[in-house]
C-alpha cells in the first residue's frame, strides 16, 4: 500500500517527518482527507486540527495555519505553530483562552482585537484536540 511522506516546518526547523496513509486537515476551502496519490494541492491551513494515521497509530494535532503543499505522494506543512495532542499543556492553553478573552472583553483601545481574536482561536483549537472544549 502506497502512503504518503509528510514534513511539518516551523519557523524553528523541521517539527516532524513521517510516513502516513492519510492526512486530514482544515483548510480555507473545508475539512479535507488525503489518501496516497491525491491530485496535486496547495491550500491555506486554518487554525484547526489534523490528524493522521502513523506506524504509532492515529495522531491528532493543533495546527496555527499555515500552508499545505501536496504532490507525487509528498506533503508539506508550514505553519507557526503545531502540537501533538499528547504534548498540549491544558492549563495552559486555559489560561492562553482566559487571557485571550479578557483582552477581548476589554475597554482598553489600545488592544489589537484582531491578534486577542486569533490568541484565543488558537487557545480554543488546543482544548477541542484534547477534548477539553
Amino acid at each position: 500500500m502506497s502512503s504518503i511522506h509528510c514534513r511539518i516546518i516551523t519557523p524553528y526547523g523541521v517539527y516532524k517527518e513521517m510516513d502516513t496513509s492519510i492526512i486530514n486537515i482544515e483548510s480555507e476551502a473545508g475539512q479535507q482527507g488525503i489518501l496516497p496519490n491525491h491530485m496535486p494541492l496547495v491550500t491555506m491551513l486554518k487554525i484547526g486540527k489534523m490528524s493522521t494515521d502513523e506506524d504509532s497509530g492515529r495522531e491528532e494535532y493543533a495546527v496555527a495555519g499555515g500552508l499545505f503543499y501536496f504532490r507525487k505522494n509528498r506533503a508539506e506543512i508550514l505553519t507557526d505553530a503545531i502540537e501533538n495532542k499528547k504534548d498540549i499543556n491544558v492549563e495552559r492553553a486555559e489560561n492562553a483562552r482566559e487571557r485571550a478573552q479578557g483582552r477581548l472583553n476589554s475597554p482598553n483601545p489600545n488592544i489589537d482585537m484582531q491578534r486577542a481574536e486569533i490568541a484565543l482561536q488558537k487557545a480554543l483549537n488546543r482544548l477541542k484536540v484534547t477534548g477539553r472544549k
